[in-house]
């Protein structure tokens, strides 16, 4: 069995499962994103936000295939370009940190290490590009598979710890540095952080 990680372009958008290839929640505010589903283009609206952010930031997310089959994603940027990060009780994100927006595993791929191998692929690109910490939005009431907010359980077993509290939705963070200084190899580090824990069953949430 093969497995790749692959960056987000628009070549390979469509690998993106149909619900949230269409999905914009963090792509715009509450109320362009209504007015975008309204008008039945959220796929233009994600096509055009990848675009922009990919020319003017750069890589903005992963896509995990085992043996050529999209298994799963993941999405971040700078907060600056992911308008809903604004929407929290607990926002602002942190100046120097870059927002982890949301994460799918595909159900049949679940069990078999694709999200820390996702965590992993995101943390060694962001190091690379200096970049300090990695932030999100959890949810401590999560429930199901379709929702878009992390759960703070799984962002926590990772190794994220609490910022800013919350009753529903805390914002967590990742240093880093930290993770590395364990050891100049990034994936041993991250190894240690996210040690035999096999999180994919709550990386289901866009």
């Amino acid at each position: 069995m093969s497995r790749r990680l692959a960056n987000v372009t628009l070549d390979n958008l469509d690998d993106l499962p149909r619900r949230c290839r269409r999905c914009v929640f963090w792509e715009l505010d509450p109320v362009s994103g209504e007015r975008a589903v309204e008008a039945g283009d959220p796929e233009l609206e994600k096509e055009a936000w990848i675009s922009a952010t990919l020319l003017e930031w750069g890589s903005c997310g992963k896509i995990a295939y085992v043996d050529g089959v999209p298994a799963g994603f993941v999405l971040y940027a700078p907060p600056l370009y992911v308008p809903r990060s604004v929407a929290f009780p607990t926002s602002p994100v942190s100046a120097d940190a870059v927002l982890l927006m949301t994460a799918h595993i595909i159900p049949e791929f679940s069990g078999g290490g694709l999200g820390r191998m996702l965590v992993q692929g995101v943390a060694k690109d962001l190091t690379r590009r200096g970049v300090r910490a990695i932030e999100a939005f959890g949810d401590l009431k999560w429930e199901k598979a379709g929702m878009c907010v992390m759960p703070a359980e799984y962002l926590l077993s990772v190794g994220f710890k609490t910022v800013r509290p919350h009753l529903r939705f805390p914002r967590l963070r990742l240093e880093l540095k930290n993770a590395v200084s364990w050891r100049e190899d990034v994936e041993v580090a991250l190894e240690r952080l996210l040690g035999s824990m096999t999180p994919e069953r709550a990386l289901r949430p866009v």
